[in-house]
């Protein structure tokens, strides 16, 4: 009698026909993926001060912050972290980290408010035009 180990000729070439299948579709997912990820330039002026926003609202509410310095285009906190704009391009910096991009002007200036120290920080981004005041916290 015959013994049944190994694979037949016909298993084989279904295996070598789904595994076709298998590298196609994801050939084909890959390349509009990549596709995709290079047509991703227009920055959204909305989106930008949003993450701006987060960065800088997240530092001044920590306890016991103090402005080291401040001038119109960086500031600079005893915790040893700066925000500068650097207009060259176009970008908002977290100490040497670039957090925000297409930014066509950002000032920032300190003032004393109800006996509280406050940052005022005026951005601008394509339509976007905003004036914030963050008060740091004691």
């Amino acid at each position: 009698m015959k013994s049944e180990k190994g694979i037949s000729l016909i298993s084989l070439t279904i295996y070598v026909i789904v595994m076709a299948i298998v590298i196609g579709v994801f050939a084909i997912l890959t390349t509009y993926f990549y596709k995709n990820t290079k047509n991703v330039t227009d920055i959204s002026p909305l989106t930008e001060y949003t993450t701006f926003n987060s960065y800088f609202s997240d530092e001044v509410n920590r306890e016991g912050l103090k402005i080291v310095e401040c001038k119109e285009n960086y500031i600079v906190f005893n915790n040893g972290v700066q925000y500068s704009f650097i207009a060259e391009n176009k970008g908002i910096y977290r100490n040497q980290v670039k957090i925000c991009n297409g930014i066509d002007s950002c000032t920032f200036s300190e003032a004393i408010e109800n006996g509280k120290p406050v940052v005022k920080v005026s951005f601008k981004s394509g339509n976007q035009d905003r004036n914030n005041t963050y008060t740091l916290k004691d």
